[in-house]
């Protein structure tokens, strides 16, 4: 056999292995399936005052004024600027739905194709798979909430939204006791309960070298 006839072999022998190569890594993976019809999930969280529901209606505005079918959903617990209407700190508003449960959110939602959410943090864990199923269905679903509670741990269920999102927005507040960007909620009352809804009055906005922990 000459020169010539033995790399022109090798050659095919190297292409085999590539190809066998190639269709093992074919039968190793399989990837799903792009569903056509999927829409996302997009979650807005910070602390107290960082613009959440502000940036939440910035986006609902948006959506109407592509003349898509928008619907609002509030936890009803969450009555201290309106009974329904999502309201910002700076007074935006648009009107919405109170509910006591996440499960409501499904039931009232089948026209809408953008759903808003605020106050993510004052459903209960039903939320997630709720907000998966509505984006599963193609629709925008925008979530806006607490992302830690008074405390500095992680307020669920929005742990749960943050990590399935396909969009994370993280909003910072101004540092009440030294003007730096704030990412903590300071509660100052003596309450201990996980939930309490307030606003100035009861809490303020803090970085992380002025915020002070509870005791425990």
């Amino acid at each position: 056999m000459g020169k010539g006839e033995g790399k022109s072999e090798k050659k095919k022998s190297d292409s085999r292995s590539i190809t066998r190569i190639n269709l093992k890594r074919k039968q190793l993976y399989h990837p799903m399936p792009a569903n056509p019809h999927a829409g996302s999930l997009e979650v807005i969280c910070g602390s107290m005052f960082s613009g959440k529901t502000e940036e939440l209606i910035r986006r609902l505005r948006r959506a109407e004024i592509a003349k898509q079918k928008v619907a609002i959903f509030k936890p009803a617990i969450d009555a201290r600027f309106s009974n329904d209407h999502i309201v910002s700190h700076n007074e935006q508003k648009l009107r919405s739905f109170p509910v006591r449960h996440a499960k409501e959110i499904l039931q009232k939602s089948h026209e809408a194709q953008v759903i808003g959410i605020d106050e993510g943090q004052f459903f209960d864990a039903e939320l997630v798979p709720i907000c998966n199923e509505l984006a599963e269905q193609g629709k925008r679903v925008i979530v806006a909430g607490l992302d830690m509670d008074y405390r500095g741990k992680p307020f669920e269920p929005m742990p749960q939204l943050l990590a399935i999102a396909e969009q994370v927005t993280k909003t910072q507040a101004v540092c009440m006791q030294c003007g730096e960007p704030a990412s903590y909620t300071q509660r100052l009352t003596k309450a201990t309960e996980r939930v309490v809804v307030g606003a100035k009055d009861m809490y303020e906005a803090r970085c992380r070298k002025c915020y002070e922990p509870p005791e425990e």
